[in-house]
């Protein structure tokens, strides 16, 4: 498949491929936009994708929702991302690593690297070796990640039931950093859990901490539950699951968890609420953004304040609040009101 004549590419600024034989790695970086300081950021996703087509069709999508994601948090960044073709657990080495450095080093400053699905902290430690171009050395952003989904989910519940958590059914789909922390939020809140993950370790840690009813991983987008939370891989609510959903709102952490943008329409053409997962899952950004580098200028900043991470992270409820209020007003799903904020905002950017 041609970049430039993929249904996903949405006129990104630049599309990079870089091959290092040596260090086995095989990478593309996807620019979405570098407004309005000339720079992008986004996290490095490392996954033994099925084909090149489906790598690159993976991170023009991640770096769409990126620069969505940081427009929408006034973040001085355009949206890139970085996929890397390869199993984590296998093929990830101290070479690749290095490797990847040098690739964002070439980039002269245009894209900065931060974690993601396959990589940690301490490759970006790695990484920061051979550029100064990175983000997410000191520590994991997946707890203010979680913090602002969580928050989100709430106003989803609010706007759609009317309520608070107590009592409420939510799925969660993956235990991963965040979806396990996400738990913790939802069960101090009164909700009851039911979760999946194909990691066994992980779901038995939750089911004994958090007293949850763990079903198998095919079975937990259809659970009878009022809410569902996708956050572990994208692209999981399409033409065979969204028929199947039986919940009345949907709220996770995952990136890009509509196979098409036409599944918003279908999910609410069946009466269930979906909140935006680019806003959603915004915590992230907004804790790296304190690190070293941030996302908008050079020089050190502070070091790493959880604290503060959450408290910053507190403006996913507002955005989530705008986009459903928008939505209402215009006769939009959620999901196209969000793009709409985001796009105005990018294209204010551009013009200076």
């Amino acid at each position: 498949m041609s970049c430039f004549s993929s249904p996903d590419y949405d006129d990104h600024e630049h599309v990079s491929f870089f091959r290092d034989p040596a260090a086995k790695l095989s990478a593309i970086v996807a620019i979405h936009s570098t407004a309005p300081f000339g720079i992008s950021g986004g996290g490095c996703r490392m996954w033994p994708y099925r084909s090149d087509d489906d790598a690159l069709r993976d991170v023009l999508r991640l770096s769409r929702a990126m620069s969505y994601k940081l427009a929408l948090c006034d973040m001085p960044a355009g949206g890139a991302k970085c996929v890397v073709i390869g199993d984590s657990r296998t093929d990830k080495t101290e070479a690749l690593l290095l490797a990847l450095g040098r690739m964002v080093e070439r980039l002269g400053g245009k894209f900065i690297i931060a974690e993601d699905v396959g990589t940690t902290e301490a490759d970006m430690r790695v990484i920061a070796r051979e550029t100064r171009y990175v983000v997410g050395k000191q520590t994991d952003t997946g707890p203010a990640t979680a913090y602002g989904v969580f928050l989100g989910l709430k106003e989803g519940v609010r706007h759609a039931l009317g309520r608070d958590l107590d009592g409420l059914t939510v799925a969660v789909q993956g235990l991963g950093g965040v979806g396990r922390r996400l738990c913790g939020h939802l069960k101090k809140a009164g909700a009851k859990l039911v979760v999946a993950d194909t990691n066994r370790a992980a779901v038995d840690a939750v089911v004994a901490e958090h007293g949850a009813r763990a079903v198998a991983p095919e079975q937990i987008l259809s659970e009878a539950v009022d809410v569902l939370a996708p956050c572990a891989l994208g692209a999981v609510l399409d033409d065979g699951s969204v028929p199947r959903l039986a919940c009345k709102v949907i709220a996770g952490a995952a990136n890009n968890q509509l196979a098409e943008e036409r599944h918003a329409s279908a999910i609410a053409s069946r009466g269930i609420l979906f909140v935006p997962d680019f806003i959603l899952n915004a915590g992230g950004v907004i804790g790296a953004s304190q690190e070293g580098r941030t996302l908008g200028g050079g020089g050190e900043g502070p070091t790493y304040d959880e604290s503060v991470a959450f408290r910053d992270t507190e403006r996913v409820a507002a955005l989530v609040r705008q986009a459903l209020e928008r939505a209402k007003r215009e006769a939009l799903t959620p999901n196209e009101a969000a793009i709409r904020m985001a796009k105005e905002k990018i294209a204010e950017r551009k013009r200076g």
